[in-house]
């Protein structure tokens, strides 16, 4: 059963916490695991946080219904997706058409960055410094050091971090496989994304469609929420051009909620089962205010200092951390909750767990145990 939403344009309707979280989790396919192929819910979660190499798989694990690994990592190796930095300055696996049309969207907050690194660029062309980069690496696919060293001989006395940072600012720079493979490793490799697909980037467009997407994978949604989500800032104009064709909603603040009218918001009642989410996956970090997903008790329980650890959503929420460790050719998975749980609860995620383990690692046996390995200094 649907959540009631009635309403009226000068009393929207007020989503619960709860409301929210159910619309989020099945636009996100948390609710139940979508028979989708990767590549399509790679284009609809409008790409998957990947500081790391392995979490986009475990992101799509969590997501898919028979998710094997190989059908990612052949999508990178016939480059259908690529790794590339974009919203929030941040590394994204994305498919070829996104890399290509997301990445000119938020070019001017790349290049905005280069504000904090000026005094390293003192006396630096930053038009000659793209050009100089661009020819480099699509020569070939460059280490990060040959590019450095590259730069410097050209400007010996800017600081080589910066010169580094304003390449990856200034071009849309993807890494290239082995880097990113299931079971494989490689040193990161740069070159142009024009030049890895072997076809030019999409003109600059208007940010509508992409609010629009944006609302199918992470409404109900405020302008805060996008502009969080995207690192971009004044698109509230973007969605009034859009409010006609619209509804919108107050979460429990007040503040008003944007979302597509016939997207699906569930009952708040609807069960969630546990789920194993990798460090940074977007739907921790999709929103300005993540009470949808993270209960404020936990804010900022995933990790300690820089070191991030996986979450688990129990009953929708952020609830729980884990990690794996091989200990004698077994994969050992922890969870340590940040709560008291059920023993319904505890059978519940050593089931989903194990399973985890059985597809998401080439260990033989496998072990899962509930403990702490988390100091969090309370």
């Amino acid at each position: 059963m649907a959540a009631k939403t009635h309403r009226t344009a000068a009393h929207p309707a007020v989503l619960s916490a709860r409301a929210l979280n159910r619309a989020t989790l099945d636009r996100q396919l948390l609710l139940r695991r979508s028979p989708m192929s990767a590549k399509d819910a790679v284009a609809h979660l409008v790409g998957l946080q990947a500081q790391n190499t392995k979490p986009p798989y475990f992101q799509l694990y969590a997501r898919l219904a028979e998710f094997d690994p190989a059908e990612l990592s052949t999508l990178m190796e016939s480059r259908e997706v690529v790794r590339i930095v974009s919203l929030r300055s941040t590394l994204h696996t994305h498919t070829a058409d996104d890399a290509l049309t997301l990445r000119p969207l938020v070019q001017a907050a790349r290049e905005r960055e280069l504000k904090t690194f000026r005094r390293g660029l003192a006396g630096v062309d930053l038009d000659r410094l793209a050009a100089v980069a661009e020819e480099f690496v699509e020569e070939r696919p460059r280490p990060l050091k040959e590019l450095r060293e590259e730069l410097l001989g050209h400007w010996p006395d800017a600081d080589p971090l910066a010169l580094t940072v304003a390449a990856r600012c200034l071009l849309p720079l993807v890494q290239v496989t082995p880097r990113g493979l299931w079971g494989r490793s490689g040193q990161v490799a740069l070159t142009t994304v024009e030049h890895w697909l072997g076809r030019p980037a999409e003109p600059v467009r208007e940010l509508d469609a992409t609010v629009l997407r944006y609302l199918g994978a992470f409404g109900p949604a405020s302008v805060m929420d996008f502009q969080s989500w995207a690192g971009l800032t004044r698109t509230k104009e973007v969605f009034e051009r859009l409010r006609p064709g619209l509804l919108t909603f107050r979460d429990e603040r007040g503040v008003e909620l944007f979302d597509l009218p016939d997207a699906p918001r569930p009952d708040p009642g609807t069960p969630a089962p546990p789920r194993f989410l990798p460090e940074f996956d977007n739907v921790l970090l999709g929103h300005a205010d993540r009470t949808r997903v993270i209960p404020a008790v936990n804010k900022g329980r995933n990790g300690v200092g820089n070191q991030a650890y996986g979450s688990v959503l129990i009953d929708g929420f952020f609830d729980a951390v884990w990690r794996i460790e091989r200990e004698d050719g077994a994969a050992l998975l922890t969870v340590q909750p940040l709560r008291s749980l059920a023993r319904a609860e505890r059978a519940e995620i050593t089931d989903e767990a194990a399973r985890m383990l059985a597809v998401m690692t080439d260990a033989t046996d496998h072990d899962v145990r509930f403990g702490t390995f988390l100091d969090f200094g309370d």
